[in-house]
């Protein structure tokens, strides 16, 4: 019985420190931000995956890169999208297409400043079982 609470104490300990660890560097999508799969596919080592996001007004999508190639296209609202040097690097309004580059050295984040819901069409084309991002930490912006 010893052995057992000193296991589960030694594992809660582990956890809530890598809990603590992640949450200090990670940069997760704001409170409300949704992504849907519409579609999915997988063609020889590429999979491609049609999502559609949702982000409310004030949200962003957090920092973060992707292992491939995304294809999208604003539906509704007005995307702005900025670089790791804090600059932004577009404003996409409804009817607008963006491409976003793969790689850890394209890492970006998209916000919604306007006063209504945000919604994107996006083609993802990654790897085969690769996540559709991973999270950054901020670069040294003023701004999540």
């Amino acid at each position: 019985m010893r052995n057992l609470l000193r296991t589960g104490l030694i594992a809660a300990v582990a956890l809530s420190s890598s809990l603590v660890a992640g949450s200090a560097q990670a940069t997760p999508p704001g409170p409300g931000v949704k992504g849907t799969v519409i579609s999915q596919t997988t063609i020889g080592d590429k999979d491609y995956i049609l999502r559609e996001i949702t982000i409310p007004p004030g949200q962003s999508t957090g920092w973060h890169y992707h292992d491939g190639t995304l294809y999208g296209f604003v539906k509704q609202g007005t995307l702005s999208h900025f670089d790791s040097t804090c600059e932004p690097d577009g404003v996409y309004k409804a009817g607008s297409t963006i491409t976003e580059m793969s790689g850890s050295d394209h890492v970006h984040i998209g916000r919604n400043l306007g006063t209504t819901p945000l919604v994107l069409d996006v083609l993802y084309v990654l790897p085969h079982g690769a996540p559709f991002s991973a999270d950054a930490p901020n670069p040294g912006c003023d701004f999540q």
